[in-house]
């Protein structure tokens, strides 16, 4: 029988999400990866357990994480029943929908009809009453704006959340979903947009200031650039890598000797800070107090544990910062 560790909350920091009343761990781990049905279920079990009990309370995932479709979520489920449930007031669970999950014209998008059905399965597949925060995953164009958000307003108001969020939101579509959710009385807390040292979008789509702005905290996925941001690839691509065993989402030909070089470089600004490439890369993205969390990623205990290190030190000087700027591409 699992038994948490009980100095679980003594080193994690918890960030407060926007102006809200809920606080996030600075490190989250995301289901994104290595939870589908074509990874192993012991390492899934270690790779929680691990993370909750190095005080990281928030788990990531969405209806489509797989393979297959709905896997992370029927896997995370069974990890739950069978180790964590006594925990759950401990915890935050989320959960998405917006992209493609099943045939038909219902299976995708932001109408009313898919977000309903979506949680619904969601929660079937996860074995909960609840999620902590269920997100739109992405803007949709061609469904009202107005409906998508009633239909998470009304998530809410089920008692099927307790919070929404939006994912993949520019700060013009953000400034039009808030004014609607604050009108339904909707506790809207958190945007989750890809943001790391190498992807500045959201600093120049409005998303960072807006968000900012209105009260509203940022949770960064991809914060380590789907691995170039460490010292992986320094020396070749390993065949264990995501790269060699996914390849949608980072491609070979994205890793150049000139990127190598520059990376390189960047690991010897980390090295003088005492920190690994990826510590600091983290560390980069939770120096901003408009960013309440980072998502990462793991197939092995051991990156949760070095990478929670991230959050002891992330204060840079302004010299480390241009540095930092000038290597970034």
């Amino acid at each position: 029988m699992y038994v948490a560790k009980e100095n679980r909350y003594e080193t994690m920091k918890y960030n407060r999400c926007g102006k809200s009343g809920l606080l996030l761990p600075a490190v989250s781990l995301g289901l994104w990866h290595n939870f589908g049905d074509t990874s192993s279920y012991a390492n899934m079990v270690d790779l929680c357990l691990t993370a909750f009990d190095n005080g990281i309370t928030h788990f990531d995932l969405a209806n489509n994480y797989g393979p297959s479709d709905g896997a992370a979520e029927k896997n995370f489920g069974r990890i739950l029943k069978e180790y964590l449930l006594p925990y759950r007031d401990e915890m935050i669970i989320s959960t998405k929908a917006g992209y493609y999950m099943w045939p038909g014209p219902y299976g995708d998008h932001g109408s009313r009809k898919y977000l309903i059905a979506s949680i619904d399965q969601s929660l079937k597949r996860m074995g909960l009453d609840y999620v902590d925060i269920f997100y739109h995953h992405r803007p949709d164009p061609d469904t009202p704006l107005e409906e998508t958000m009633l239909a998470l307003a009304d998530i809410v108001r089920s008692g099927k959340a307790l919070y929404v969020g939006l994912s993949n939101y520019d700060g013009p579509r953000l400034e039009e979903a808030t004014q609607i959710l604050d009108d339904l009385h909707v506790p809207f807390i958190i945007n989750q947009n890809r943001y790391n040292i190498l992807d500045r979008t959201i600093e120049k789509n409005g998303l960072k200031e807006t968000s900012k702005r209105l009260g509203k905290g940022i949770i960064c996925f991809s914060p380590l650039a789907q691995g170039m941001l460490t010292d992986r690839y320094f020396n070749g691509i390993p065949a264990d890598s995501r790269i060699k065993t996914d390849g949608r989402f980072l491609k070979e030909d994205q890793i150049s000797e000139e990127k190598i070089d520059k990376l390189k470089k960047m690991n010897d600004i980390a090295s003088d800070r005492g920190q690994t490439l990826a510590e600091m890369a983290l560390a980069w993205c939770l120096k901003d107090d408009s960013i309440t969390s980072v998502i990462i990623g793991a197939s092995k205990t051991s990156q949760i544990l070095d990478n929670i290190k991230a959050a002891e030190k992330t204060s840079f000087t302004k010299e480390e910062l241009e540095a930092i700027d000038a290597l970034s591409f």
